[in-house]
């Protein structure tokens, strides 16, 4: 193994660690998380073309959407296997099934570009922000082209740039302030990897996926209040310092005296998205599809 190839397989040890990690806030805020990022798994549904009766392949399902969603959908008569490659996302995936008694979900613990499942296998692929995190994404485009069905659906949703979504980038902007960090890797497994229009599209149309098509979602992550109770930025600043491993990272190297300073700006910044006791930030997501 050269050294190129030993820091590629280090960065994605450590990112399948930092998930590790994650799971267990996914699963502290699943309801919420379900509600934010719905809009994103109906595009999925809406572009891979995914009916009743269907069987259907969720590459890194995370916390389990899209997967619960597709299992609604899909019926007794049609099935959804789910993938992931981290032990605690399939765990908690895997539980909430079982509480919902849903019994058309199988659960397999493997990486999107190492798929443990014969060719022309599922009528439909998809992924929910996962290809984003690939530790080889045209390897993990290929498999799942292998996987689906002659003319069936493969549709992968990402976000688009940090300015158009600042549900992440309100903290980090602030973050930078106080903390310097490197210019990003822009090949790194980054959430932001696939923001550049085109990039993953052009992955597609390399692996000969046909009729390659790429949308921009515009929709809204929102928490709206509940029973009369309201969502706060407290609420909003603890979730994501919570579930995100770079946030986790960061502030464990500031101080008592920088973080008195860091969480107000960020209120600041942020209070715009705010109001009538909910939370809605803008935000877009790039879907791409198309077929094998």
């Amino acid at each position: 193994m050269n050294s190129e190839e030993q820091r590629k397989t280090l960065q994605a040890d450590k990112t399948l660690e930092a998930w590790q990690t994650s799971s267990q806030y996914w699963e502290k805020y699943r309801d919420l998380i379900a509600q934010m990022f719905a809009p994103l798994t109906a595009a999925l549904v809406q572009d891979a073309q995914i009916e009743t009766a269907q069987k259907v392949l969720d590459i890194g399902g995370g916390s389990g959407e899209p997967s619960l969603t597709i299992a609604e959908i899909v019926g007794p008569n049609g099935s959804v296997m789910y993938t992931d490659p981290v032990a605690g996302m399939v765990q908690v995936a895997q539980t909430e099934a079982s509480r919902r008694g849903l019994t058309n979900i199988q659960f397999r613990q493997c990486s999107g570009d190492q798929l443990p499942f014969a060719d022309d296998n599922f009528d439909a692929v998809v992924s929910r922000l996962s290809a984003m995190f690939f530790p080889d994404p045209a390897a993990g485009v290929a498999e799942a082209l292998r996987v689906v069905r002659k003319n069936g659906c493969v549709a992968f949703v990402v976000w688009s740039s940090k300015e158009a979504n600042p549900f992440f980038s309100v903290t980090t902007d602030v973050l930078d302030q106080f903390v310097q960090v490197p210019p990003p890797d822009p090949d790194a497994q980054d959430m932001f990897r696939f923001a550049e229009p085109g990039k993953l599209a052009g992955i597609l149309e390399s692996s000969r996926a046909k009729g390659v098509v790429e949308r921009r979602l515009k929709f809204a992550i929102e928490a709206p209040a509940r029973a009369g109770l309201a969502y706060s930025f407290d609420q909003f600043w603890q979730m994501r310092t919570e579930m995100s491993d770079t946030l986790r990272q960061r502030l464990a190297g500031v101080t008592p005296d920088q973080l008195a300073r860091i969480k107000p700006a960020v209120a600041e910044a942020a209070e715009k998205y705010f109001s009538n006791a909910a939370m809605s930030f803008p935000a877009e997501a790039l879907i791409v599809s198309g077929r094998g």
